[in-house]
């Protein structure tokens, strides 16, 4: 019974894989990119960033932007300036872009959100269609129009609701960043959520980089190279990349040193830049572009921040799928990767064969877990896939795809949240519901039988307690299945119970009545001269007392011997646990690390909320 169900599980839980093999496998290089900017250079501005750090933050997004996007920048207060028109980046749109920069301020008198998106959205720029286009919002205050604060409530109301539902129609996306918590944070979440967008808060100017990089990755997601330690390898396919690094805590221009070795060992500094090299240093980060690299390996000394990474421009690409702002266990996250080379997808087994594929996927707390994609052969399509469909709590979660070719390597990293839809729980709050009814039936039919039946009543609050200990841990990764054979097994320990019961006690009444038949054939011919009326008296009261015996007596065993069984209760448990440790949730992830993060309530409580 126990093979049958398995059999039943491997397919159900692999069904989600192969029709998404079926109706997916459709990866295509992405669509030109529209990136649209609007900043927020309102009077508040003066105290939240008091530094102007926002220019900086926008020289970055104008250094990063991919070559042939188009992209524009517009700021607002009380009016809408458009500060570099919306037009094809190249490196004369970079450096109005860059030049333009220093005009970011904070002398507007109010917050006109709505207008600055009315005015970026325009239907001028590409016939109403905003199916590409991303929007890039940044802003520290809320709708503020008048001093009638019924006014701007109307007007934070229209945005919201026509204006908003305009916007998705269109197929706008909007990234909405949130400098301090003086921002309408209900306001840019719903914006952004409602278009499919990112949400971030910037809980001071400094962190603006990461949260306008952050935002720019989503909305193009950059094809990097990996780091290890302090290198990087560069292949001969690579035209140009750009090291983004960001300093180390602690370090100020007056401290910060970093110094690039390529290949042969030549040595770039921030003054004394290399052949066919960029180099711009800005309050948070260096910036490096090389233009027709040396391919090999080069080598970064001084100190790499969070976040810093190499992106490149190449012939031969990596392509990840777009992912989706959230994920639930009704819509999973599904990942599909793809190499191009001239515009089409590579499928020759030959350059696929040395080609590794790993997904690493990093929780808010920093706990990871990495897999391999196709180990032991790579896709004939050449699309490496997977689905997450859960993850053991809600939160954020980066996601890290790599691909390495021995003297070929990619990156790309995104974001996603794992939510549990209105309605739903998790499964350590699921799980309970069913089993709890159940225990009482349990105890209750043989409990004038046997006193070991309420043992299992503690089982279900262990293995709860598991899955609620750490944002991703091996036991809770595997619940996607287990948790449902599980409640399966609670569901039909009683039935069988009472099935395996039922037919012992048939059989001891089967054996019971032939005693008492061979009984009374025994006495029928010990005694053959008795009358008929005197045997039935003598004959029949022994014979009904030996058949309570009967009965009675076997059926003592058969009540103890299925309640002390264990095989009802722990080992089906333990053996679905098993079988699906060949599965795909994130059970296959190795979560070794996890083992030096101790346990804490504190992600008890996270994970209740």
């Amino acid at each position: 019974m126990r093979w049958i169900k398995s059999v039943l599980f491997l397919v159900i839980f692999n069904l989600p894989l192969w029709t998404s093999a079926q109706t997916n496998a459709n990866l295509e290089l992405p669509e030109g990119a529209d990136v649209r900017i609007i900043v927020d250079i309102s009077g508040s501005m003066k105290d939240n960033d008091p530094d102007n750090l926002r220019q900086p933050a926008v020289r970055l997004l104008a250094r990063m932007l991919p070559e042939n996007a188009y992209a524009g920048l517009w700021t607002f207060g009380q009016y809408v300036n458009m500060l570099v028109p919306r037009d094809r980046v190249d490196e004369n749109w970079r450096e109005r872009m860059i030049s333009r920069s220093p005009e970011i301020n904070s002398v507007a008198l109010r917050t006109n959100l709505g207008k600055a998106i009315e005015v970026a959205s325009d239907d001028y720029y590409t016939d109403g269609d905003l199916t590409h286009t991303d929007f890039i919002l940044l802003t520290d205050g809320k709708v503020d129009i008048s001093d009638v604060e019924q006014v701007n409530q109307a007007e934070r109301e229209r945005i919201l609701g026509p204006l908003l539902d305009e916007l998705v129609t269109k197929g706008a996306t909007f990234h909405t960043v949130a400098l301090s918590g003086e921002a309408d944070v209900e306001f840019l979440r719903t914006l952004a959520t409602e278009t499919g967008g990112s949400y971030s808060v910037a809980p001071s100017a400094e962190a603006l980089n990461r949260a306008f990089l952050k935002a720019l990755n989503a909305a193009v997601p950059q094809e990097q190279v990996p780091i290890e330690g302090n290198r990087f390898r560069v292949d001969s396919a690579v035209r140009e990349f750009t090291a983004l690094i960001f300093w180390g805590e602690g370090e100020t221009s007056d401290t910060r040193e970093l110094l690039l070795s390529d290949p042969e060992g030549k040595t770039a500094r921030v003054e004394q830049p290399g052949n066919s090299m960029k180099w711009a240093r800005e309050s948070g980060y260096d910036l490096i572009t090389v233009t027709d690299p040396k391919a090999g390996e080069w080598r970064l000394d001084g100190q790499l921040g969070e976040g810093s990474r190499v992106t490149v421009v190449s012939d031969l690409r990596m392509v990840v799928s777009p992912l989706p702002l959230v994920f639930s266990e009704n819509e999973p996250l599904q990942l599909q990767i793809g190499f191009f080379e001239d515009q089409v997808r590579l499928t020759d087994q030959g350059f696929l064969d040395v080609m590794e594929v790993r997904v690493t996927i990093t929780s808010e707390d920093g706990r990871s877990g990495t897999k391999v994609l196709s180990r032991e052969q790579p896709p004939e399509d050449g699309i490496y896939q997977d689905v997450v469909e859960r993850l053991p709590s809600v939160g954020e979660y980066v996601i890290d795809v790599v691909a390495d070719g021995k003297t070929f390597s990619r990156k790309f990293t995104g974001a996603s949240r794992f939510i549990i839809p209105e309605g739903g729980a998790p499964a350590s709050s699921e799980e309970p519901a069913p089993v709890e009814p159940i225990v009482p039936v349990q105890a209750d039919a043989p409990d004038s039988e046997s006193g070991s039946v309420p043992e299992p009543d503690p089982q279900p609050n262990p293995a709860e307690d598991d899955i609620s200990t750490s944002p991703i841990d091996i036991n809770a990764v595997e619940e996607p299945s287990p948790v449902a054979t599980e409640r399966e097994e609670a569901d039909t320990a009683l039935p069988l119970w009472a099935m395996v019961a039922g037919a012992i006690v048939l059989i001891a009444l089967i054996a019971g009545g032939l005693f008492v038949a061979v009984s009374r054939k025994r006495k029928a011919a010990s005694e053959p001269q008795e009358s008929p009326g005197d045997d039935d008296v003598p004959v029949i009261e022994p014979e009904q007392r030996e058949e309570e015996k009967a009965t009675q007596e076997p059926g003592a065993d058969p009540v103890t011997e299925p309640e002390a069984d264990p095989e009802e209760d722990i080992p089906v448990a333990d053996a679905e646990v098993e079988d699906s440790d060949e599965e795909f949730g994130l059970e296959d992830f190795d979560l070794s690390e996890f083992d030096d993060l101790p346990d804490s309530g504190e992600d008890d409580e996270e994970h209740k909320s």
